[in-house]
């Protein structure tokens, strides 16, 4: 695959002094590292603070990278574990403040619409918090990063069959709760 190439290519070139190859990994990952710890803490300002801790554990440690996985699998195993370290010290409890959650431009007949969907989601962003720690992370990795249980069981070291049951307890909670935020 060309990505990974690229990946380990950057990482070999940082680690022999080249600073602008990390920017680059930085840069490629900011973003994902970002959405992942925001799911998981449930707000902007704590995120921004996980992927700060990313970027510098990355910095670090990058010199330690086996290239035994992919990169984004090594990555992300950091970044979901700061994120789970982080909830644990603020032991945090709160909902997302969805201002972000619809990038479309609408038009005026389908303002309703938009707002009804981003009702929806504001719903299932708030289950979502309400969700045990360990079957919130399962459902952020299979449903919004669309990882796989063989990926997801590499990143948490959990087995699959343990995955599958906290991702169907987490959907039913989700469905549930959801359900009784309906006026």
């Amino acid at each position: 695959m060309h990505e990974v190439n690229n990946d380990f290519d950057l990482i070999k070139k940082f680690v022999e002094g080249d600073e602008s190859s990390f920017n680059r990994l930085a840069i490629k990952y900011q973003e994902k590292i970002y959405w992942h710890a925001r799911r998981m803490t449930g707000n902007h300002l704590d995120a921004d603070e996980i992927v700060q801790e990313v970027l510098i554990v990355l910095y670090n440690k990058l010199n330690t990278f086996e290239f035994n996985s992919s990169f984004y699998t090594w990555l992300y195993t950091i970044t979901n574990t700061r994120s789970i370290n982080y909830l644990k010290k603020k032991n945090l409890r709160s909902f997302f403040s969805l201002d972000e959650i619809s990038n479309k431009k609408s038009k005026d007949k389908d303002i309703i619409d938009n707002l009804e969907e981003k009702q929806k989601l504001e719903n299932v962003e708030k289950a979502l918090q309400k969700l045990p720690i360990k079957q919130r992370q399962v459902f952020i990795m299979r449903n919004y990063d669309e990882l796989s249980y063989e990926e997801i069981s590499q990143i948490t070291g959990k087995s699959i069959g343990a995955l599958k049951a906290n991702h169907f307890h987490a959907l039913n909670k989700i469905k549930e709760l959801v359900k009784n935020e309906k006026p």
